[in-house]
């Protein structure tokens, strides 16, 4: 007896396979997903390929690269982050993935986490080292500020400087978080070093107000704080209220609990300084006149 073909339709592996892909990605178009990073690699195309992993499974997961420019931290293997992004299917291996479009940290905790690790590795390094770093001019010439152009902490430093000494100051205007700012940041501090001698601020000031630790996560990037430990200038880092600690922070010449007090590391008191300029002239003048007279009477004794 002939036997009867099932009635299941028909597919090429190569159908299939998009099919799936296609099943995928309409049915995951749109997922967050919480994992530890795990095998993280950056290739020369920019784009980065990770695991999303937990106790029971794993996700091979893909970040293009204009998404991965944009991350506010640095991916590292055992950080626990969330991803956003959608599911698709990859044919020719029979695999599918997660690609991610944005990415966060899991908590405070697992940040603070990733901070202090890189606090050690750069401390290991040198880059620390408050004895090796150049010193601050007493009355600097020309200071170098690297902010934002917007907000309350650019005009408080000024003010606070024409308060006490007025100075020429040259703003070097950056975003202090979001999308690239720690390389715009790391690149205002390696400007200002390259000026030429005559243009070269003799003290730089980076600031930025308070936030929570995501707003000041640019300043925990290993590239600023590369960048501060570089500098040939001394560096004033003032980011955040008092109680706030950035790395940046460790790297630079001076740490200043708020951007307001870096104006008054930068500069002495004008007042002060002629009030002392001037005690000084009156001690100077009644030394003189005390020196003629004891002049004076020794003449005087000789000649009697």
């Amino acid at each position: 007896m002939a036997s009867t073909a099932p009635n299941i339709p028909e597919f090429s592996v190569s159908e299939l396979a998009q099919s799936v892909r296609r099943t995928l990605e309409d049915r995951f178009s749109l997922v967050r997903v919480r994992g530890e990073i795990s095998g993280f690699k950056a290739y020369a195309s920019g784009h980065g390929y990770f695991d999303l992993k937990d106790a029971d499974a794993v996700l091979a997961s893909v970040i293009w690269k204009g998404n991965l420019q944009r991350l506010p931290f640095r991916p590292e293997d055992g950080l626990e982050v969330i991803a956003t992004g959608k599911l698709s299917g990859y044919p020719k291996s029979s695999r599918y993935q997660l690609v991610v479009e944005r990415m966060e940290v899991a908590g405070v905790g697992a940040l603070l986490k990733q901070i202090e690790e890189r606090r050690r590795r750069l401390e290991a390094e040198g880059l620390f080292d408050r004895a090796a770093k150049p010193k601050r001019p007493f009355l600097p010439t020309h200071i170098g500020v690297v902010s934002s152009p917007q907000g309350a902490v650019i005009r408080d430093i000024l003010h606070r400087l024409q308060d006490r000494f007025p100075r020429r100051v040259t703003l070097w205007p950056v975003p202090v978080q979001g999308d690239g700012a720690a390389a715009k940041i790391a690149a205002a501090i390696a400007g200002f070093n390259a000026m030429p001698d005559g243009r070269r601020p003799d003290l730089m000031i980076v600031a930025r107000g308070g936030g929570s630790i995501e707003d000041l996560m640019a300043f925990n990037e290993e590239v600023v704080v590369r960048a501060a430990a570089a500098s040939r200038i001394p560096l004033i880092s003032a980011v955040g209220h008092e109680t706030d600690t950035t790395l940046i922070d460790f790297a630079s010449a001076l740490r200043a609990p708020t951007p307001t007090a870096a104006a008054e590391l930068a500069v002495p008191v004008r007042a002060d300084l002629l009030e002392t300029l001037a005690d000084l002239s009156l001690r100077a003048q009644r030394g003189e006149r005390r020196a003629r007279l004891l002049r004076g009477e020794r003449l005087a004794a000789t000649a009697a």
